[in-house]
């Protein structure tokens, strides 16, 4: 699907294929591992259906992404509601719709569970000590490991079924490490559980798996080797693995057409280059530039030259990147179409309702869902 087939710009194209691929490259990496969509990251039907056809599980954060999930054909079974913010009456949604498995990391969200959704299997969420990630979580979720053992034996009591503990290194994770890291912590609550009478059935790695940018990343057979390799060595025998990827599975599956509405030199001396597509319509992970995406034009065999990327709304937050150093042609005019990469991941599902009256980003889909 080229530019000029496009009906309007800003747009993000899926490519399915691509999808597919991904979450098979990812099975033949970690043949043990039980895969667990991150739904937030890419919540498209199509993408929903494929996936349930390829044997995923799906991690879902809100009533609203099960709900999306449910009329997609998805088996609540296979949901875990992975979000340790939760409110008792979406609990109880969740757990009338069929959902089995929860996720927490207090001992007011465990007893919440254990009223709303009464003899649920639960994973404890701690806070691992791994690197930071180029976007980090910081310490919003997950408790200190040792709380996680505490909380795991007080689900227990509350009658609920113990899963195991879970651990996130934080999304677009670059060191292979981390993962050995939160696996030996793991092994430790599992061990210190062992104590108790209780046996831990799975170890949630959570996500994080990254992508290249403009920066390479380690690929998923790297990765692979990496947590295999620790879970076999720490981890109780036939303990499960399960994996929750979003980004690895759906970040270099997108590209998103858009234009180029201005260029100027500024009064700061660079050259200031604006979009029709900016941080509120798609381009949230550009916050702080974590994410440095990697752009396509049709003049790339001029002479480019450093600018500052910025965003179509009146907002002095809507820069892209003013301090990464982006390249881009020097010819480049108003009018032009501008392709940006591996923009599959947390575009669409980040955009605004109506930010400045700019519409949310649309999305076409093009690829088979079954073969």
């Amino acid at each position: 699907m080229t530019d000029r087939n496009l009906p309007e710009s800003p747009c993000l194209v899926i490519d399915l294929d691509r999808v597919r691929a991904n979450y098979r490259a990812l099975q033949a990496a970690l043949p043990a591992a039980r895969i667990r969509f991150a739904v937030k990251a890419s919540p498209l039907p199509s993408i929903i259906r494929l996936l349930n056809d390829e044997g995923a599980e799906f991690d879902v954060a809100s009533v609203g992404e099960i709900e999306l999930c449910l009329a997609q054909g998805v088996d609540p079974a296979v949901m875990c509601y992975g979000n340790p913010i939760k409110k008792s009456a979406h609990i109880a949604a969740a757990y009338a719709a069929g959902v089995r498995r929860f996720a927490f990391d207090t001992e007011e969200d465990v007893e919440r569970i254990a009223q709303h959704a009464p003899g649920s299997e639960v994973e404890c969420r701690f806070l691992a000590s791994a690197p930071a990630s180029q976007t980090p979580f910081g310490a919003k979720f997950g408790c200190a490991p040792g709380e996680a053992v505490h909380l795991l034996v007080r689900a227990r009591d509350l009658g609920l079924r113990i899963v195991g503990p879970y651990f996130h290194v934080g999304s677009q994770q670059l060191d292979p490490i981390a993962w050995q890291i939160g696996i030996e912590q793991a092994a430790a609550i599992a061990e210190a559980l062992a104590v108790k009478d209780i046996s831990v059935k799975a170890v949630n790695i959570g996500g994080g798996l990254p992508i290249s940018y403009a920066d390479p990343a380690p690929g998923v057979s790297e990765l692979g080797a990496v947590i295999a390799d620790a879970a076999a060595r720490l981890l109780p025998e036939h303990t499960e693995i399960v994996v929750e990827p979003g980004r690895a599975l759906v970040g270099n599956s997108g590209v998103i057409h858009a234009e180029v509405v201005n260029v100027r030199q500024a009064p700061d001396g660079r050259r200031w280059v604006y979009l029709d597509i900016g941080r509120y319509n798609g381009m949230a992970e550009t916050e702080n530039e974590y994410i440095a995406y990697r752009f396509q034009t049709d003049r790339d065999s001029d002479p480019r030259d450093e600018a500052v990327v910025a965003g179509p709304t009146c907002d002095g937050d809507d820069v892209l990147y003013q301090r990464t150093r982006v390249l881009l042609p020097t010819t480049l005019r108003a009018g032009d179409p501008i392709r940006i990469l591996e923009t599959g991941a947390y575009t669409a599902s980040y955009s605004s309702v109506s930010f400045n009256g700019f519409p949310p980003l649309t999305v076409h889909v093009i690829g088979a869902e079954r073969e």
